[in-house]
């Protein structure tokens, strides 16, 4: 069966709506252009069973309700699927910003995106797949099945478009009843996680770097100490030897001393693995072009390197970037390997030899491994990745030549296959950085370099729903026989707890950890120059926080693991947004402070100045029971069970084998409107394979209530592992914190009386009293500031100036830095930049960061309308020597469509001795813009003289003066997004202009003469952006 289809028109453009056919199962639709491009288009890496996407099932009458139309321009295919008014949209994989994506714009090109924000496009992993939510709560997803670059553009009403070369085919699931179901078919299709050791559940700890074996030994020693629970600690690069993967530096000299660095690799595992700890290895892509370096020489004779376009091992480079007094330097140096050569994982020979290496390597002392840099991240490039032109050499049976965005899918693959075979006995761990549809398969994830913000708090719980979450339906309760993988398919994910880059206060990681310790995966993870990370590193009452927040994580790792089995075997859910309960609800659509943990409902709050219960908390229709472990507290999220819900919990334990399966388990029970409940709980070995063979105890509980007794019983069990034997504790939740408390030994029926209905009120307001209590009395974090080292604590949420076209934010105390440029009709985000560099900033000298970048700046007026303007804000910082740097930032009613910034260093108070008559100043603003189309983007303007100039990345620096300066405006030209960011300017008061190419970036750089100032005589450049389509 097939639908329309495309009618030719010319070589270079057809159009028309897609055709189509049934595959996989009822209700989903392969779409493509013409029965030729079916027949064209490449295998699909999406689906587990390629072989699915590409045979048709038969007697299936139903047409699809919504059919793609499509446009073939210039090579490339742009789909668009239109759906009805009121429709929400999720998913497009691995994204910042919210969770509800419509308006929103995305590119599927896995991305180093170090240091990344809100309105960042591309980032480590593609996902080109939109979940849609249809006004009345049914359901369908989208994917386009191609592993090449592609935009995803949802800032069109209730359209979803893709633009990707040609040819791809696009798949659809749905319309069905819910989210539930679409996901339950998408998981069908793209597969299931692995079934993660237990352990991998616990808390990991890590930093770059804990750079030598004394050091890790200390970090293990301090946990067990402080009674804080975790079950992993992290080895970054520096284990290396000389940054060469697969080695291991087991000494260093500094100075005139020999230090030991890992001495004995296997001495380390022991010790962590006697104290209850794994340890989890990184390996890099990228290996050091060095002869005699056994894995170069082996990669070498076998041929398996990345291609140049003329045929010749590609070797990339890695720079390091240090910090001095808090400002990023790009060291000349080649640090970490150094130029590097990059395994082809897309051929099955080098696939095997890194499996290989793998293999040796996974001795006793590795129990998991970490693929970093595998976008691959390549630095020195504009691109900040390989070009383009590189040559993948895939496979026959992969389609052969092949887009890069599947590299670190296919080395977390090897990997994957190389621990099974090293340790068959074992269940692998792999985390990689970059991924694609179907990674999920063989790795856990993260979100990559985030930042220790408040902002990357909040986003932290959008963007693992968008990776993780999957159907809700029947959470523990009726575990459908079926798949779901979820909003983008990747299960075990979470951030960086704490942010990356940069320095936490005590109460932005307390805060974080919280939260953080409910996410599936659970790490804490800082960047090398930064204050330490650790629980304990923030004073006691952040480690008091963080102690209770892993306590609990522990406490609920029976949940966490069943969950975990069901996502494995049938595809069932570890979290999902909270909507999921309830999509009908619009308002719960955008809910972004809580998230469901299988039928818990998680509830934070991520506001810096609010506190959990400072306002109130939107739950769905229904049931839903407040309780805690007596450790409730107003840094830690606020726990609700959901009405006829069972879930198991362990005592607290300082690592996942500190436990014993004849340790008491206690199940909280919250009946529903009829007096019911039912929960799960699996149980096997933690690791191993034996529960694939039936070695395995999977419960189900039941509980009822007739009349006054509510009975807990086992409705069934299944599997050969014999039941413990051990007490059962029951906590029948009654709300607010309140409880009745019961035992009996697990297997036994058990009978618990209710007291009565005013007994019942005494009993929950004794328990409400008691957890206000706890809230009233808990010690808070202290909120303080952290300086001194790298990295800016955003310690207060920025100025947002927004009118018209545009949205800015400003942070005035750390060099009245514009962090964000987001340009609204677009959807696209101008600036590149971080807390304490980059965005927007202005110097006062020719030199590099000179004054007037870093300083504290005044808000001297901050008005939201002012003499015409909507918006204005101006600032001043003091640059020594009686100097200001005054700025004014304002869009006017006039021009919407443009901002302006006015700036000039004004001498305020220069007496005898301060240098400000005779010193030499120079006004320099320096915007470092986002590359989104690196090889499409060039600088465009036409000179004072005449001359016109298209400046592109390979050009290098340039400076513009005199009759070559740019006639009073330049653009920044992105033909990928047929846009250009036009910056206008007075040649009266700018003498030079630099451009700038860096590693994804640009600066366009205005220039003031050179002279001192006085009072009479400022430095001042006005100059405006506006952004512009192209003819």
């Amino acid at each position: 069966m097939a639908g329309h289809e495309g009618a030719a028109l010319d070589s270079n453009k057809r159009l028309g709506k897609m055709v189509f056919e049934p595959i996989l199962e009822e209700g989903v639709f392969r779409f493509d252009c013409s029965a030729d491009d079916r027949n064209a288009a490449f295998p699909s890496f999406s689906f587990e069973n390629p072989v699915v996407r590409d045979t048709p099932i038969l007697n299936v009458p139903k047409i699809p309700t919504y059919i793609p139309t499509f446009e073939y321009v210039m090579a490339q295919q742009v789909v668009n699927v239109e759906f009805p008014p009121g429709t929400s949209f999720y998913g497009t994989g691995e994204v910042s910003g919210p969770l509800e994506r419509t308006g929103k714009r995305i590119f599927t090109w896995n991305t180093d995106a170090w240091g990344y924000g809100a309105g960042t496009t591309s980032l480590y992993q593609s996902h080109p797949w939109v979940m849609v939510v249809l006004p009345d709560g049914e359901a369908l997803g989208v994917l386009a099945d191609t592993t090449r670059r592609c935009e995803i553009d949802l800032r069109k009403g209730s359209n979803v478009k893709f633009v990707s070369p040609a040819s791809y085919p696009v798949i659809t699931f749905g319309p069905f009843a819910s989210p539930t179901d679409v996901l339950v078919s998408f998981s069908r299709a793209v597969g299931t996680i692995f079934m993660p050791p237990k352990w991998a559940l616990g808390y990991h700890q890590c930093r770059w770097s804990y750079d030598s074996d004394e050091r890790v030994r200390e970090i293990a020693r301090t946990f067990r100490e402080k009674d804080i629970p975790c079950d992993v600690i992290w080895m970054d690069i520096d284990y290396m030897d000389g940054f060469r993967c697969f080695t291991f530096n087991q000494a260093f000299f500094f100075k005139l001393n020999s230090l030991e660095r890992f001495p004995d690799p296997k001495s380390l595992g022991d010790y962590l693995h006697e104290n209850g700890f794994k340890a989890i290895w990184m390996l890099d892509p990228g290996i050091k072009n060095e002869k005699g370096y056994f894995v170069y020489d082996s990669g070498s004779e076998r041929d398996i390197w990345v291609q140049t376009a003329d045929g010749k091992p590609f070797t990339g480079i890695y720079i390091s970037l240090t910090y001095s007094d808090n400002m990023l330097i790009v060291c000349g140096r080649e640090v970490w390997p150094g130029p590097c050569v990059f395994p082809d994982f897309t051929q099955s020979r080098a696939r095997l030899w890194w499996t290989d290496l793998v293999k040796d390597f996974s001795s006793s002392s590795v129990d998991g491994i970490w693929n970093d840099m595998n976008e691959p991240a390549v630095f020195k490039t504009v691109t900040k990745t390989m070009p383009e032109t590189n040559i993948h050499r895939g496979d026959t049976e992969l389609g052969g030549c092949l887009e890069f965005n599947v590299y670190g899918m296919l080395m977390a693959k090897s990997t994957y296959e190389g621990m099974m075979l090293a340790k068959e006995k074992k269940r692998p761990f792999v985390l990689t950085r970059a991924g694609f549809v179907g990674s999920q398969r063989y790795a856990a994830t993260w979100t990559g370099d985030n930042l220790s913000t408040w902002e990357h708090l909040h986003m932290s719980i959008p963007m693992v729903l968008q990776l993780v979450s999957g159907a809700f339906k029947h959470l523990l309760v009726e575990p459908v026989s079926s798949y779901s993988s979820g909003l983008s398919g990747q299960p075990l994910s979470g951030p960086d707890i704490g942010g990356y880059a940069g320095n936490a206060t005590p109460k932005l990681f307390g805060r974080w950890m919280g939260i953080g310790s409910m996410f599936p995966f659970c790490r804490g993870h800082s960047e090398t120059g930064t204050k330490d990370h650790e629980p304990w590193s923030f004073g006691q009452e952040c480690e008091e926080v963080c102690r209770l927040a892993l306590q609990r994580r522990y406490r609920i790792l029976p949940l966490l693991y069943t969950l975990f089995y069901f996502a494995h075997t049938r595809g069932t859910p570890v979290v999902a947004p909270t909507f999921f309960v309830d999509p009908k609800d619009l308002e719960l659509r955008y809910q972004e402070n809580s998230f469901m943990l299988g039928p818990l409902l998680i509830h934070a709050s991520t506001v810096k100045d609010e506190e959990l219960y400072g306002t109130p908390h939107k739950l769905p229709k229904g049931i839903w029971h407040s309780f805690d472990f007596e450790d409730s507290h107003p840094d830690l999220p606020a726990l609700y069970l959901r009405g006829r819900s069972i879930i198991p919990v362990a005592p607290p334990s300082l690592h996942v084998g500190g436990g014993s399966p004849t340790d008491d388990l206690l199940l909280l029970v919250a009946l529903d409107e009829h007096g019911k409940a039912e929960g799960l709980l699996y149980e096997d070995d933690g690791d191993g394979y034996e529960f694939s063979k039936g070695g395995y105890l999977l419960t189900t509980y039941v509980a009822e209530r007739l009349s006054s007794v509510v009975t807990v019983k086992i409705l069934k069990s299944e599997g050969s592992w014999e039941r413990p034997n051990r007490r059962l504790h029951v906590q029948l939740l009654l709300g607010k914190c309140s409880t009745i408390d019961a035992w009996c030994t697990d297997g036994d029926v058990l009978l618990i009386e209710l007291p009565s209905e005013s007994e019942l009120s005494d009993l929950v307001l004794a328990g409400e009293k008691q957890w206000k209590s706890r809230i009233e009395n808990a010690t808070r974090i202290p909120d303080l500031e952290v300086s001194g080292q790298k990295g800016t604590e955003l310690s207060y949420a920025p100025i947002e100036i927004k009118s018209g076209d545009w949205i800015l934010k400003v942070v005035p105390w750390v060099g009245g830095r514009v962090l964000s440029m987001e340009h609204l009709p677009s959807g696209t985000q101008w600036l590149h930049s971080r807390i304490d560099v980059d965005g927007y900033e202005e110097y006062s000298g020719v030199e590099y960061r000179s004054a007037g970048c870093s300083e504290e700046y005044s808000v001297i007026e901050r008005d939201m309308e002012q003499a015409g303007e909507e918006e204005a804000l101006i600032l001043e910082g003091d640059i020594g020597g009686g100097l200001v740097l005054a700025r004014k930032i304002h869009i006017s009613k006039e021009n919407p469509k443009v901002f302006r910034i006015d700036s000039a260093i004004v001498a305020r108070n220069v007496g005898a001795g301060s240098g400000g008559f005779s010193r030499l100043v120079c006004l320099r603003g320096h915007p470092t813009f986002n590359l989104l189309h690196p090889t499409e983007s060039y600088v465009s303007f036409t000179a004072i003289n005449g001359s016109k100039h298209e400046v592109w990345p390979e050009s290098g620096d340039q400076f513009f003066e005199g009759d070559s300066l740019p006639d009073g405006e330049w653009m920044l030209v992105d033909k990928g997004l047929s846009l250009a960011l036009v910056n206008r300017f007075s040649t009266s008061e700018v003498h030079k202009c630099l451009v700038h190419w860096g590693t994804g970036t640009v600066n366009l750089e205005l220039w003031s003469e050179e002279r001192p100032v006085s009072k009479e005589t400022p430095l001042q450049i006005s100059h405006e952006y506006q952004v512009t389509g192209l003819l």
